[in-house]
Parts: structure tokens; sequence; C-alpha cells
């Protein structure tokens, strides 16, 4: 069964990254296409005296490739990767959650998994389009956010068990408002001990950044929802097929 979950969850996510990448292609690279204009424009004005070489160096990777088989192979590897990782998880939680119904302990674990690993973190260090940020900082931006993301999900698998015991002795929602309030208040810790990183530019559009940052968690919130219900749907039908077999 665990390998029927797996593929499925793979299947899944293959599912789930072809529907965030047309919302990524159609919301978000407006808005990425802008923010590589005002680049283009500021690396003219502040070099007047570039050579023509350098003027029209051609990228590695063009920009229209970029934006199609790059962004969509991007996408699709990271949706297999979520929906098998997911398929594990739900593996190990099917039926420690109570008695719920399958698809509604996957969209669960699905919901819990986009607040843990994307929405909490992007909150802390939202992402950035083209022309924000200082090039000498990326690895510790990286850094930064990564292991912000490994404390957040590491307080929220803490969080899920120490839930599930408090569950067994005060109910059900006493012991889901617990376990939330311990994540809530170690995360703010956290992210309150952690530094800041404000690299953007007093000039540069806020409505452009708005638009980039909006379009980044509509495409995440499209890939996970769609995963969530995807995947529901399939251990399902596997997890019935299999109580019919043997009954």
């Amino acid at each position: 069964m665990m390998k029927t979950l797996l593929v499925r969850g793979m299947l899944a996510g293959l599912i789930a990254g072809v529907l965030a990448f047309g919302f990524a292609y159609a919301f978000g690279e407006p808005s990425v296409n802008a923010a590589i204009g005002l680049e283009e424009s500021a690396g003219h004005t502040h070099s007047p005296d570039a050579a023509p070489a350098q003027e029209h160096e051609e990228e590695l990777v063009p920009r229209d490739i970029q934006s199609t088989v790059g962004l969509l192979t991007g996408v699709l590897v990271y949706g297999v990767a979520i929906g098998g990782l997911l398929s594990l998880g739900f593996a190990f939680a099917q039926g420690r959650l109570g008695s719920l119904r399958p698809r509604v302990t996957a969209l669960l674990l699905t919901a819990g998994a986009f607040a843990v690993v994307f929405l909490v973190p992007f909150l802390k260090y939202p992402a950035n389009p083209p022309a924000v940020g200082q090039p000498g900082t990326i690895g510790s931006r990286t850094e930064l956010y990564f292991g912000f993301v490994a404390v957040s999900l590491l307080a929220g698998i803490l969080a899920t068990v120490f839930g599930r015991k408090l569950a067994d002795r005060l109910g059900a929602w006493n012991g889901f408002l617990l376990a939330a309030a311990g994540y809530l208040v170690v995360i703010g810790v956290v992210a309150w001990l952690m530094p800041v990183v404000d690299e953007v530019p007093a000039s540069f559009p806020a409505s452009t950044l708005w638009s980039f940052r909006t379009a980044s968690v509509g495409t995440q919130l499209t890939l996970w929802l769609a995963l969530g219900l995807a995947f529901g749907a399939f251990a399902e039908k596997a997890l019935n097929r299999k109580a019919a077999v043997t009954a």
C-alpha cells in the first residue's frame, strides 16, 4: 500500500504542478518581466559608458525559455517531490487523527503543510522579484529562509504530536487549540529573534512588488490545494479498494 500511495502522491503532485504552472505563467510572469525591465533600465542608467559587448551580452538561458520550459520543469519537479512527501506523511497520519475519511485527512495534512512549510516562512521572509536584493547577500538570505522553514516544520511536527496526546486527555478541539497556540508562540519567538531582511529599494514600484508576492502566494496555494484534493481522491479510492478486497 505504501508504494501505491507514493505513486498516487507523485501523480497528484504532477497534476498540481501543471495547474500551478498555469497560474504562475498567467499572473506571476508579468510582474517578473516588469521587474527585469526595471533592472535593465537601472543598469543602463548607472552604466552609460558600458561597452556594446557588455550591453548585448546574451543570457545563458533565454528569457522565453526561463518563463516557459524552465518554469514548467521547476514547478513539476517541486510538485512531484511535495506529492511524494505528502503521501509519506499521509501513510503515517491516516488513522491517527481519529476516524476521518482519507480525503479529509489528506486535506488537513496538506493545509497544515502549506501553512508550516510555505505561508509562515513567507510572512517572515517574503519572496522578492528580480532587481530586489543585493547580490552579495544571496547566500545569507537563502540560509535564513531555509533555516526558518526547518524551524517551522519541526515546530509543526512537535505541535501535531503533542496536540494528538492533548486531544486524548482534553478533547480534540482543546487539543488542537493548545497545539496551535504552542506552535504560534514558538514560531513567533523564533521570528522575533531571527534577523530582518529588507533590501527593497525605495524607488521600486510598490504595485510590482505586490503583484509578484500575491502571485507567489497564489501559485503555492494553487499547487497545495490541487495536491490535497487530487491526492485525497486517489488515496480514498485506493484504501476503499483495499478494504473491499480484504473484506
